[in-house]
C-alpha cells in the first residue's frame, strides 16, 4: 500500500517537474526577439528535410539572433553619427559574415607559430650542442688570467 503512495507520489512531483519545464518554455517564447515561426522556416530552409527541430533549439536559436542583433546595434552605436549608414553596418557585420575567413587565418597564424617554436627549440639544441663552454679541469691555470697588475 506505502509502495503505491510513494510511487503516486513520484509520478505526482515528475508531472509537476515536467509542467514547471513547459512554463519555463513557455516564459521564454514569449520573450523571444523574432516571431518564432519566421526562425523555424529559416532553419528548415538550411536544414536537411529529414531533420527534426526541438521546442528548446527553436527558442535558443531565436535567442540567439537576438544576441547577434544587440552586438551588431552597440557596434553601430559607438558611432557619433545620427544616421546610420550601409557602410557602418557591413564594417559592424563584418566578423560574422567573415567568420570562416577569419577562422581559416586563425588556424594558418596557429600553423606559422608552430613552426617557428619548432625552429625556436631547433636552434636551442644546437646552441647548446655546439657552443657549449669548455669545462676547464685545471682552475689553477685561470687564476693568472684574473689578476691586476700593480
Amino acid at each position: 500500500m506505502e509502495d503505491r503512495e510513494q510511487s503516486s507520489e513520484e509520478l505526482n512531483e515528475d508531472k509537476i517537474d515536467d509542467s514547471e519545464e513547459e512554463i519555463e518554455i513557455v516564459e521564454e517564447v514569449e520573450d523571444l526577439p523574432f516571431a518564432k515561426a519566421e526562425v523555424v522556416r529559416l532553419m528548415k530552409q538550411h536544414l536537411d528535410r529529414d531533420k527534426m527541430i526541438r521546442e528548446r533549439v527553436k527558442v535558443e536559436m531565436n535567442k540567439f539572433l537576438g544576441e547577434v542583433l544587440e552586438n551588431v546595434c552597440a557596434q553601430l552605436n559607438e558611432y557619433p553619427y545620427t544616421t546610420v549608414e550601409y557602410e557602418m553596418l557591413k564594417e559592424s557585420i563584418y566578423p560574422y559574415k567573415n567568420i570562416k575567413r577569419i577562422n581559416q587565418e586563425k588556424e594558418r597564424i596557429l600553423m606559422h607559430l608552430e613552426a617557428i617554436k619548432a625552429d625556436c627549440n631547433a636552434l636551442s639544441m644546437d646552441v647548446k650542442r655546439t657552443l657549449k663552454l669548455k669545462e676547464v679541469d685545471d682552475e689553477g691555470e685561470d687564476d693568472d688570467f684574473y689578476e691586476i697588475p700593480e
